[in-house]
C-alpha cells in the first residue's frame, strides 16, 4: 500500500491496498478507502468506502439530505419526479406536502404533513376553495354511507349538509281534450350549516323520483332522502283526470288537473311546506317546499307543481288556458357552484293553440307545447335535483298520455380541510373527483385526458358508447351502447395527451319513415366501445324494417315473424360489450323485442301484442358508487299496458299508448331508446349518450 501527500497537509490520496485513516483529514480524499475513516473529513470524499465504516461526529450531508444524531433529512422535490428513481426512495413532495415512497406503481403517498381536517369516505368526493377556505364535499347521487374515520385537531369537526327528496311523478290523462294534469311537486329540501359530528358511520338514503302514471292512473310521490336522521320527503304527484283532481301532498304539492269547460276549477293546488332560500335555520320535519298551482276556471290550464322556493303557478283561466309554470327551486353553493334544486313540474295546456307550463328552476320537467304526436309527453324531472315531472298535454289523442317521472334526490355533505386534494391529480381533463383512495376523471362529452405526472403509467377505465334509437310502428327497443371496463391499462407515453370520444345517442325512427340510427362509438386510448344497434320498425312502420347489431343489438319490430333481434357483441365476439336484442315470435299478434343490454339479452315479444323489456345494464363502482349503465330500450306495442320497460341502466320504455313516442334513453348511461307505438305516427325514443371514466390511485 502506498499513499501520496499532495502539498503540505492538503490532500491524502490512497494509491493501493487497504488503509485506516485515524487522524483528521482537512483536504480531499479522492481514492478508494476500504478501511475505516474515524476522524473528521472536512473536505470532499469522492471515492468509495466499500468495506469500512465512516464514523461522523456531527453529520453526513449530501445536498439537502443528511444523517445526524438528531435525525434523518430525506430532502424534497416537486410532483414531477420519478425518472430513474430507485425503488424504496423516500421524499417530501413540496407540491402536495406529502411524504411519498417510490415503488413499482410509482410514487405513493405515505403521509400528508399538512393538516387536512377530518378524514371521511363515501359518495363522490371533490375539493374546492371559496373565500380562502378549502372545502371537501361528498356528493351522494345514490344511497350509501358517509364514514368519518378521523377527526381534525385543527379545523372544526362540523359539517354542512343539503338533503333533497325525490320529485313527484305526474299522472296519465284520461282520454280526450281537457283531460291534462297538473305538474308534480318537487322534493323537499333540508339544509343546515355547522352541525357537530363524531367519528362513525352515517347511512345515506337518496330518494327515488316518483313513478310516472300510466293511462288513467296518477303518478307517485317521490321518495324520502335521509342523512343523520334528518328527512327530506318527496314531492307530491300531479293531479289528473279522472279523479285525483287536486295534486297529491308532499314536501311540495302537485298542481291541479285541467278543469272541464263549464265547471268550476278544483281549487288550489296541494299544500306544501313553505321555506326560504339560502338560509341555514332548520326547516320543519318534512323539508322546505310550497303548494302546487290551481286550475281556477272551466277549461283553464293545469297548475304547476310547487318548488322548494316558489309555489306552482296557476293555469290561465281563459278557455283554452295555458299550463302553469312549475315553482322554482332553491339555490345553494354547497358544491362550489351555485345550483338550483327542487323545481316543480309544469302543468298541462288547456287545449289546442296553448302551451304547457315550463318546469321550475332546479330540474322541474316541462309540459309539452300542445297537440300533435310528438308533443304530448311531459318531461321527466332531472336526475339528482329532486325536480317534479311535467304533465302530459291536455288536448291529445283520444287515448291518454302517460305522465312523467320525478327526478331523483341528492345528499351533499361538506366540511373544511387544510389542503385540497386537487394538487394530487396526475392528469387533467373531465370532471375530477376523489373516492376510495382514487382520483376519478369523468367525461360526459368528448375532450382530452392529459397526463402531467410521469409516475402515472396505468389507469382503470369504463368506456360506455351511445345507446341506439328505437323503431316506430310497434318498433323494437334500441340496443344499449357497448360497455367495456378494466384495470391496469398501460398509458404510454407518460406524460402525454389522449383524446377521449364520448358517443352520442342514436336517433329514434321518425314517424315519416326510415330507420333509427345506431349510437356513436366511445373511445379512450386503445379501448373502443361500439354504439348500440337500432331497433327495427314494426309491421305498421315504414320500410326498411331492419334491426341492427351493435354494442348491444336492437330489438325486432312487432309482428314481423322474426325469431331473433339484432346481435350484440357477446357470445363469440371479442371483446364482450353487450347482448342481443329480443325477437318477435313467428305468430300473428306478437309483440316487439326489447333492445339488448350490457348484462343480458333483450326480452322477446309474446302473444297478445306484449312487447319485451330491454336487457339489463351492467354495474360499475369506478366512481366510488355503484352505478348501472347501458340498459336496453323496451319495445313498443299496440295495446295499452303491453309495452316493454327499459332495462336497468338508463334504457327507455316503449311507447305506452297511441301517438306516444318511445322514451329516450338516459343521458350519460348509454341506454337504448324505447320503441314507438304501433300506429306508425310516433317516433322511437332516442338513445342516451355514453360516458368515459378514468381512475387511478390518488
Amino acid at each position: 500500500m502506498g499513499i501520496q501527500i499532495n502539498g503540505q497537509n492538503d490532500t491524502i490520496v490512497a494509491t493501493d491496498g487497504s488503509m485506516n485513516i485515524t487522524s483528521n483529514v482537512t483536504g480531499n480524499v479522492t481514492g478508494n478507502v476500504t478501511g475505516n475513516v474515524t476522524g473528521n473529513v472536512t473536505g470532499n470524499l469522492t471515492g468509495d468506502v466499500s468495506a469500512g465504516v465512516i464514523t461522523a461526529t456531527s453529520s453526513i450531508v449530501v445536498g439537502d439530505k443528511f444523517i445526524s444524531s438528531a435525525g434523518v433529512g430525506i430532502g424534497s422535490t416537486t410532483t414531477n419526479v420519478g425518472v430513474n428513481t430507485a425503488l424504496g426512495t423516500l421524499i417530501l413532495n413540496t407540491t402536495t406536502n406529502q411524504l411519498q415512497a417510490y415503488g413499482p406503481e410509482g410514487w405513493t403517498s405515505v403521509k400528508n404533513l399538512t393538516q387536512v381536517g377530518m378524514v371521511a369516505t363515501g359518495g363522490v368526493i371533490n375539493d374546492y376553495e371559496s373565500g380562502g377556505t378549502v372545502y371537501r364535499t361528498h356528493v351522494f347521487n345514490s344511497s350509501g354511507s358517509f364514514v368519518v374515520s378521523t377527526l381534525s385537531d385543527v379545523y372544526p369537526n362540523s359539517i354542512d349538509y343539503l338533503i333533497v327528496g325525490g320529485g313527484g311523478g305526474s299522472g296519465g290523462g284520461g282520454g280526450g281534450s281537457f283531460h291534462g294534469g297538473g305538474g308534480a311537486g318537487a322534493g323537499g329540501i333540508q339544509y343546515k350549516e355547522g352541525v357537530d359530528i363524531v367519528a362513525g358511520t352515517y347511512p345515506v338514503t337518496v330518494g327515488a323520483g316518483g313513478a310516472a302514471g300510466p293511462y288513467l292512473s296518477r303518478g307517485e310521490q317521490g321518495g324520502t332522502s335521509t342523512f343523520n336522521s334528518v328527512n327530506a320527503t318527496g314531492g307530491g304527484y300531479g293531479g289528473m283526470h279522472p279523479g285525483f283532481a287536486v295534486g297529491g301532498p308532499g314536501a311540495s304539492g302537485g298542481g291541479t288537473r285541467v278543469s272541464t269547460p263549464g265547471a268550476g276549477g278544483p281549487g288550489s293546488g296541494a299544500s306544501g311546506h313553505p321555506g326560504g332560500i339560502d338560509v341555514t335555520s332548520p326547516p320543519n320535519a318534512n323539508g322546505w317546499g310550497n303548494p302546487g298551482g290551481a286550475s281556477s276556471s272551466g277549461g283553464g290550464g293545469g297548475g304547476g307543481g310547487g318548488g322548494a322556493y316558489q309555489a306552482g303557478a296557476n293555469g290561465t283561466a281563459s278557455l283554452p288556458g295555458a299550463g302553469g309554470k312549475g315553482g322554482d327551486g332553491a339555490r345553494y353553493s354547497i358544491i362550489g357552484v351555485t345550483t338550483y334544486y327542487a323545481g316543480g313540474g309544469g302543468g298541462s295546456d288547456g287545449g289546442p293553440a296553448q302551451t304547457g307550463g315550463v318546469g321550475g328552476l332546479g330540474g322541474g320537467g316541462a309540459s309539452p307545447i300542445g297537440p300533435g304526436p310528438e308533443n304530448e309527453v311531459g318531461e321527466d324531472g332531472q336526475h339528482a335535483t329532486g325536480g317534479g315531472g311535467g304533465a302530459p298535454s291536455s288536448y291529445s289523442s283520444p287515448n291518454a298520455m302517460r305522465g312523467a317521472k320525478g327526478g331523483s334526490g341528492i345528499v351533499v355533505v361538506r366540511y373544511q380541510i387544510g389542503t385540497s386534494q386537487t394538487g394530487t391529480a396526475k392528469a387533467t381533463g373531465g370532471y375530477i373527483s376523489y373516492a376510495s383512495g382514487k382520483t376519478i376523471h369523468q367525461f360526459a362529452s368528448s375532450g382530452t385526458f392529459t397526463i402531467t405526472d410521469s409516475s402515472l403509467t396505468s389507469v382503470d377505465y369504463l368506456v360506455v358508447a351511445g345507446g341506439a334509437g328505437g323503431g316506430t310502428g310497434g318498433g323494437g327497443g334500441g340496443g344499449a351502447g357497448g360497455f367495456r371496463t378494466g384495470t391496469g391499462l398501460p398509458v404510454n407515453p407518460s406524460p402525454g395527451t389522449y383524446n377521449v370520444t364520448v358517443g352520442a345517442g342514436g336517433n329514434g325512427s321518425p314517424a315519416s319513415g326510415a330507420t333509427a340510427s345506431n349510437g356513436g362509438d366511445s373511445v379512450f386510448s386503445t379501448i373502443t366501445s361500439s354504439g348500440g344497434g337500432f331497433g327495427g320498425n314494426g309491421v305498421n312502420g315504414p320500410a326498411p324494417r331492419a334491426y341492427n347489431p351493435g354494442g348491444s343489438g336492437g330489438g325486432a319490430g312487432m309482428n314481423l315473424n322474426v325469431s331473433t333481434g339484432g346481435s350484440g357483441n357477446a357470445g363469440g365476439y371479442t371483446p364482450v360489450e353487450g347482448y342481443a336484442g329480443g325477437g318477435s315470435p313467428a305468430s300473428a299478434g306478437s309483440g316487439s323485442g326489447g333492445g339488448g343490454g350490457a348484462a343480458g339479452v333483450g326480452v322477446n315479444g309474446a302473444g297478445g301484442d306484449a312487447s319485451g323489456d330491454g336487457g339489463p345494464g351492467a354495474t360499475s363502482t369506478i366512481t366510488g358508487e355503484s352505478v348501472t349503465y347501458a340498459g336496453g330500450g323496451g319495445g313498443g306495442s299496440n295495446i295499452v299496458g303491453q309495452h316493454g320497460d327499459g332495462g336497468s341502466g338508463g334504457g327507455g320504455a316503449g311507447a305506452t299508448g297511441p301517438s306516444v313516442r318511445g322514451t329516450d334513453g338516459t343521458v350519460s348511461t348509454g341506454g337504448g331508446g324505447g320503441g314507438g307505438w304501433y300506429n306508425g305516427n310516433t317516433h322511437g325514443g332516442a338513445g342516451g349518450s355514453g360516458i368515459v371514466i378514468i381512475s387511478y390511485p390518488t
